[in-house]
């Protein structure tokens, strides 16, 4: 909406390409935005590689259609504002108003005129995005009570089946046959849409409670039903997320209903396998819109965990698996800006906490006193240097994930206090994955980077032997032919920011020549970390640099790193990723004229304020599913998910200045060519490369 009146028509093709290539008439497995990505930016050598080329193709484009404005009041308590586009707003679940159809629908008429051109490339970077998957794959099978579980994709299959083979800890029962859990092809046949947000066996073994999406929208319906026979065992539920949890009888489940208004989170409930859902009983129901509810099983498989979540505060409340009905109990209440993630077993809680570490420190605490931080001992201390980000419980010991200068790693840390490094490397992505039982022999986890396709590996706490189970197969790549590293680029107040990079080694000369893709996230402290996508390997082949600026905001250096880039802190995030364009350039990583950016959603915001800063630093940028109006979202109580994030102003209190022009459209009043920037947050070099005369 926004995007469509501040940017020009080249950006906007770039836009629109992503979502071409996004919308083929049948869904691409293993096609993320990150491929979309590739595909629209690698458009632009085809477009022109000069100014004057970029300014003959625009003049030659359609014109885009520019959205009404109709005033609407955003009232508050702390001041009023105006919402000129404040009618494209529309939650009907079902069905949209006529003049907002008709407004998208000519957008994507735009978009189809604009990129008509360009048919004979989109097909060909389809294809190319198509021979790098392998039609008929599996996953890496999962242990858990008694079960090896795993999806397998057939051939021409656009969705997995999941299976299973009964057996044992170190391995699965060779004489078992392999047993269909769930046919996904099946029931995705005649849907426009079709997901599985979660999966989750009975203790006994015999039942399958899953959530399915065919709307698109944010919204499960769950099933049960008897595996041996396939029978279904209650009639469907709508409207819940994902999250499921079965209690010891298996005949118990418990599940969250969605908010109708703000679809993030909602209520627990409790479901007799069997009878109506209009008997299902209210278990939970946080008061707090702010905070998200989940729910899982514990490690010892003794609790049902009932977790609510902010940014800044955290609670969790358990029901005993063998005791259903029990009402949910607080273990960990809440308190001001402390956080703890606690799993069970042994007899014992585990938790990762932030009390008195910022980083974040693992400790231990018995049943009887787990409220009560003066009685927890530490397991793993905290330290400044390392930020401990995850754990998963073994009968070894305790493996978690830390974060060292912007790398990621897992270590093991045994009964007896020693401390085992299970796996490292630079500039690449190490995390635990699929420890999903306690009793597993081996300690799982995955390793990626920018040019390594995802390994799983296993390992053997008793022996130290690392054994991998599958390392995906690209057809087509050939790893040699490419490159990584991890550099840093200096912020304007003297931050260091990490920046990882990917190149092909025949095509990129670090001349100061390629053309050059940076994007970046920065919020809500979700590090953007340096995996491998296939579909990202088109834009690499046509020699494009590609590049992860881990601006402040996001949490590549530990808690504080995401401190310093929210609230009133904001600004640093666009500040970063300005100042890293410019060492990029100024290192003769990327041409100054055949720069792109891009970002989605929170990113999208980043991309916005960009664009305003320093918007002619860029030859494209993409702002995908943008959030682009921080005031007015803030000012929504039905939305929590930025108030932790960005500030929702006090009873009474204005709204902050600083916000206001940081946020896109307080901003789009300087439009990308007319040279003008608003906002203090502007910098004196940010609308010119340093390096641009050079070129």
């Amino acid at each position: 909406m926004i995007g469509a009146s501040i940017q020009p028509v080249q950006r906007r093709m770039t836009s629109s390409f992503l979502k071409i290539l996004c919308r083929s008439s049948r869904p691409l497995r293993s096609l993320t935005a990150a491929g979309c990505l590739a595909g629209a930016l690698a458009a632009f050598p085809a477009i022109g590689a000069t100014p004057a080329g970029a300014q003959a193709a625009a003049a030659d484009a359609p014109r885009p259609p520019v959205a009404t404005r109709e005033p609407f009041v955003v009232k508050s308590p702390n001041g009023h504002r105006t919402d000129d586009y404040y009618w494209l707003r529309d939650d009907d679940p079902k069905s949209k108003r006529p003049e907002i159809m008709a407004y998208l629908q000519a957008e994507n008429a735009y978009t189809d005129a604009v990129l008509a051109p360009l048919a004979s490339l989109r097909t060909a970077l389809e294809r190319e995005m198509r021979s790098a998957i392998v039609e008929k794959d599996s996953t890496v099978p999962v242990y858990r009570d008694g079960y090896w579980t795993w999806s397998r994709y057939d051939e021409g299959a656009e969705y997995p089946v999941l299976l299973r083979r009964p057996g044992g800890p170190r391995g699965m029962d060779p004489k078992a046959p392999e047993e269909l859990l769930l046919d996904q092809p099946a029931r995705a046949k005649g849907q426009p849409y079709y997901a599985v947000g979660g999966a989750a066996t009975s203790p006994d073994g015999r039942r399958l409670a899953w959530v399915e999406n065919t709307t698109g929208r944010r919204s499960y319906t769950l099933h049960i039903k008897d595996i041996a026979s396939g029978r279904a065992l209650s009639a469907p539920i709508e409207g819940v997320l994902e999250p499921l949890a079965w209690a010891a009888d298996s005949a118990t489940l418990f599940y969250v209903r969605q908010d109708p208004q703000t679809l993030q989170s909602g209520a627990v409930w409790r479901h007799a396998v069997g009878t109506p859902a209009t008997q299902d009983v209210l278990v939970y129901e946080e008061a707090d819109k702010t905070l998200f509810v989940g729910l899982e099983v514990s490690a010892s498989r003794r609790y049902v965990r009932i977790h609510m979540e902010g940014y800044d505060t955290n609670e969790l409340r358990v029901v005993p698996t063998d005791a259903p009905a029990t009402v949910p109990r607080v273990v960990l209440p809440r308190q001001d800006k402390v956080r703890n993630y606690a799993d069970h077993h042994a007899g014992r809680w585990v938790i990762r906490t932030n009390l008195r570490a910022v980083n974040f420190r693992l400790v231990e605490a018995s049943d009887e006193r787990v409220g009560d931080p003066a009685s927890w001992r530490d397991l793993v201390p905290h330290r400044a240097s390392a930020a401990l980000e995850g754990f998963a419980l073994t009968d070894a010991g305790v493996a978690f994930e830390e974060r060292v200068q912007a790398d990621t790693r897992v270590r093991l840390r045994r009964p007896d206090g020693r401390f085992t490094t299970v796996a490292a490397a630079p500039a690449t992505m190490i995390g635990l994955s699929g420890n999903a039982d306690p009793k597993a022999a081996s300690i799982r986890y995955t390793v990626t980077n920018l040019i390594t396709p995802t390994a799983t590996y296993d390992f053997d706490p008793t022996t130290g032997q690392r054994t991998l189970r599958k390392q995906r197969v690209v057809p087509g790549f050939e790893p040699g032919r490419y490159q990584t590293a991890r550099v840093w680029a200096r912020a304007r107040d003297g931050a260091r920011i990490p920046v990882s990079l990917a190149w092909r080694r025949d095509l990129v000369r670090r001349d100061g020549r390629a053309p050059l893709l940076q994007v970046g996230y920065g919020a809500y402290g979700i590090s953007y970390d340096p995996t491998f996508s296939s579909t990202r390997l088109p834009l690499l082949d046509r020699g494009f640099v590609f590049a992860i600026a881990h601006v402040r905001g996001g949490a590549e250096l530990g808690q504080p790193w995401y401190e310093a880039g929210r609230l009133e802190h904001k600004v640093n995030t666009f500040h970063d990723f300005i100042d890293v364009t410019d060492h990029l350039v100024r290192e003769r990583w990327g041409d100054p004229t055949r720069m792109f950016a891009s970002g989605g959603s929170a990113g999208g915001l980043l991309m916005g304020a960009v664009a305003n800063l320093a918007g002619m630093k860029y030859r494209g940028m993409i702002l995908d599913v943008p959030f682009v109006d921080v005031v007015t979202t803030m000012l929504d109580e039905t939305i929590p998910l930025t108030v932790n994030e960005w500030t929702r102003p006090a009873q009474g209190a204005e709204l902050p200045g600083d916000v206001g022009d940081d946020g896109p459209v307080g901003f789009a009043g300087g439009l990308l060519g007319a040279g003008e920037v608003r906002g203090a947050a502007a910098h004196p070099e940010d609308q010119r490369h340093p390096a641009a005369a050079a070129h």
